[in-house]
């Protein structure tokens, strides 16, 4: 009775779990009839990698290329930036050069007029000093002394709180809000 399909089997299979339709050692009609070589499965598979390591590094020496483009690039606009970063800072002085020639021009200019002149000729150079972002550090009297912006030359005796500015010997300037060059000053000393 071993031949007899049980009641829970399906008559159509067969103890193996294989249909007469698919017997067990052949595969489905869609899969290749031909058995695969393990050789040449790995030959393949060896070739698809073989151009998967390809593609990426071709795609690695292309982003390589791409970095390198780039450094080239930022490199050449920073020393463009360097050469031509002086050009506005020119620009806005020339008025002033005008200003200086023209005022040497007058042969007979009375003492006045040069004073004139040359109050004119400041007001331009302040002014162009400050579009190019340069600017005068004049601490007034009694100003806490600083450092970073002041230079101390001397302490001095003064009716004021210590360590604030008596006296400014030379103004200093900042250019983009960094020192250019310090203000002298002198310091009250302490009571």
């Amino acid at each position: 009775m071993a031949d007899t399909p049980s009641p829970d089997q399906n008559p159509a299979q067969s103890p193996a779990g294989t249909t007469p339709e698919h017997p067990a050692n052949e595969a489905p009609a869609d899969v290749a009839s031909a058995p695969v070589d393990p050789l040449t499965q790995a030959l393949a598979d060896a070739a698809i990698l073989q151009a998967k390591v390809a593609e990426l590094q071709d795609q690695y020496l292309r982003g390589q290329a791409e970095v390198l483009n780039a450094r080239r690039r930022a490199d050449e606009e920073v020393s463009k930036a360097r050469k031509f970063a002086v050009e506005s800072f020119a620009d806005s002085m020339l008025p002033v050069v005008d200003s200086l020639e023209a005022g040497l021009l007058i042969q007979e200019a009375t003492p006045q007029q040069i004073r004139e002149g040359a109050e004119a000729t400041l007001r331009q150079l302040k002014s162009a000093l400050e579009r190019n972002k340069v600017i005068a550090i004049d601490p007034a009297a009694g100003t806490k002394f600083d450092p970073h912006q002041h230079q101390a030359i001397s302490v001095v005796p003064a009716e004021q709180e210590a360590n604030t500015v008596v006296t400014v010997l030379q103004k200093g300037y900042l250019i983009a809000e960094r020192v250019l060059r310090p203000a002298l000053v002198t310091v009250a000393a302490p009571k």
